[in-house]
This record gives C-alpha cells, structure tokens and sequence, in this order.
C-alpha cells in the first residue's frame, strides 16, 4: 500500500554546500564554504558581465564539478535551465534533490522516520566505536538511527511506495543532515577521538527546501565523457587544484549515500574509490583532461574557478584556453583557511587569489 503523503513547498534556496567545493568548511548547521558570499557574488558578477545575462533569462547553465552544489543551487533560483554532475554519488544525491526536484514535495514521512527506532547496520557496525570498529565518526545511538532511516527509506524504494523524487528527497536531507552529528574536526579524513559537542546530540532529520525553478539535469559521470553529450549556454568548471584527490574527505557521506556495504580498509575505514580518481588531480594528466574538456565543449560561454597554488600555472590555463576563443581573467583574493596554514602543509602565505578564467568560444 502506497503511504499518503501531504504536499509541501518551501520555495527557498538551502544553506549552501558549494561548488566552490575547495574552500568547503563545514559548520554545525550545513556545509559552508569559506567566503562564500563574497566569492559567490565574485562569480555572479563576473558571469552577468561577460555574458550579459541576468536574472530571469532563461538559459541552459552547466556546473560539472558539482561539490554539494551551491553554484548550481544559485543558478536554479535565478531563472536558469541548470546541468549538475559530480563523479561523486553523494553530490549527485544532493543534485537529484536541488536540481531535478521542484515544488511540489511531500513532508509526512519526516515524522515517520524520526520516529523509527535504532538499528544496529552497516553505519553502527563500521563507523561508531561502540561496534567494536575502532572508529568514532558518530556516537552508537546516531549511527544506528541513520542505520534505521537508510534501510527504510530503500525498502520504500524497492516496495515502490515513493517515487523517485521522494527518494532523493529524503536521501539528500538524510545526508545532509546526519553531517551535522559527525564527529569530525572538518571533512571525514579522520575522527576526533572525543566525541564533541555538537555531536552528542541525538540525531533527527532534517528536510531540506526545495528550489523555485526549472526542473534540471543531475549526472553522476566522468566529466570528459559526458561534456560530449551535453550543450548549453554558459559552462563552469570547478576542478580539483591539487594532488589530493577529494573522495577520501567526504568517504562516510559516499558510503551513505550508496549503502553498498564496501570493504573498508585503515583507521579510518575508508572505501575503495579507485573509480572516482581525477584525471585533474595529477600534475601528469591534467593538462591534457583540461584541453579535452575545453575542445569538446559545446558552450558559448566557459568559465574556469582555478587558484594561484593548482597544478596548472596562469600561463599553461591561457595557453589551452586561448586556442578555442576570446579570453580573459579576473581575479578575487581571500584569506586561507586557517588548517592550511598549519606549518606541516608547508604554505606561508596568509591568503590565496582565485582566478576566474573566461572563455567565450568561437
């Protein structure tokens, strides 16, 4: 039997993630990235003046690596027809909700789910310390209660109660909402030893609004292969600037989102992610995945999100960018955020210059 479910619309755009996914900090009320206003403003600006669109007109804007998706979330919400991709399933769960899904949503089972009771599954048994797993990411009552609300919300799935829509609905703010509790310092690359405060809060789901706008596209693809499938107006890329390739900060957020029951390995229980390495992470490789992607590219309008510290110089961006169009580049400065000042990271300078590098394709 089908659960009845009410309707409910809340037209607004969330706390963001980001797309500007390499300055991501994450706070006890959602994912925030660093400056956001003032970078995100940056970005918009920057946009409507080279392209001369603004809110309201109706274009095809494409965002593919996606992060939690402020940048898309924005784009939505001002009128656009938006593409999200993210080699990351987590990202494209909380895509599935921002982008596909327009009001209007049902809320009734929130209740339904806050009020199931603790199971011990694969979250309980593999990430919090009274398993036996070594591992402190949540304390054993939130564990089990994001066990419990998981394994529904699948079996509702499977037994066809919800649709698609409600699924991802409820997945997305289940992921967004359990980091909230997460026993982290930052991202999931360790766990504090001590739980902290925030944490030890018992755990309740959260929903999250739901954005006002044209009903997009999510993907969960490598980049390279589907900017060959895809065309638009304006294109934004986000990648990756170093070497550390970002799967292993948001593993725990992958494995919920998945629920797959992977092979953990190392203190920190980390997945096999092999799958999901980034051609933009490897001084080796990156130069060519950039010029591919650029080439391929079936948009009038490119716009790169690229530092002074990355792989790729100023110069190498211009070289590759320059063959395809007109170019150009403005530049933004912000402060670092205070981790990666730590001494060991082997990084003097108190702030950093983001470049945003325009393309307008001929």
């Amino acid at each position: 039997m089908v659960i009845p479910l009410p309707l409910v619309t809340k037209p607004t755009i969330s706390s963001p993630g980001t797309g500007l996914q390499h300055l991501e900090k994450r706070t006890a009320k959602s994912w925030i990235p660093l400056t956001t206003i003032p970078l995100l403003d940056f970005l918009e600006t920057t946009i409507a003046d080279v392209t001369g669109y603004h809110n309201g007109d109706n274009y095809i804007f494409a965002d593919l690596f996606s992060g939690t998706g402020i940048v898309g979330q924005t784009y939505k919400a001002k009128g656009c027809s938006v593409i999200s991709n993210d080699i990351q399933y987590y990202s494209y769960v909380l895509s599935k909700h921002y982008i596909e899904n327009t009001p209007e949503l049902n809320s009734e089972l929130l209740s339904y789910f806050n009020n199931l009771e603790p199971v011990e599954g694969f979250i309980y048994n593999n990430y919090c310390e009274g398993s036996g797993s070594g591992r402190n990411y949540f304390t054993n009552y939130n564990g089990k209660k994001c066990d419990a609300i998981r394994i529904e919300l699948e079996c509702l799935k499977d037994n066809n109660k919800i649709d698609s829509h409600t699924y991802y609905y409820y997945l997305a703010s289940l992921i967004n909402s359990i980091d909230k509790y997460a026993n982290t310092a930052s991202v999931y690359g360790a766990f504090l030893k001590k739980i902290k405060k925030s944490a030890q809060k018992d755990f309740k789901l959260e929903l999250l609004p739901v954005i006002n706008g044209t009903a997009g596209k999510a993907y969960n693809q490598d980049i390279n292969r589907l900017i060959r499938d895809i065309k638009g107006d304006v294109l934004y890329l986000d990648p990756p600037y170093n070497s550390r390739q970002y799967c292993s900060n948001y593993h725990v957020l992958e494995t919920i989102a998945r629920y797959d029951n992977p092979v953990l390995s190392g203190k920190t229980g980390l997945r096999d992610s092999s799958d999901q390495k980034s051609l933009f992470c490897s001084k080796r490789t990156v130069c060519n995945a950039f010029d591919d992607l650029i080439r391929h590219s079936d948009f009038k309008y490119i716009f790169l999100s690229y530092n002074n510290e990355g792989l790729m110089s100023l110069d190498t961006i211009k070289d590759i960018m320059s063959q395809y169009g007109k170019y150009s580049f403005y530049t933004k400065e912000y402060k670092r955020f205070k981790a990666d000042k730590e001494t060991n990271r082997n990084i003097a300078a108190s702030s950093t210059t983001e470049y945003l590098h325009c393309l307008i394709k001929q």
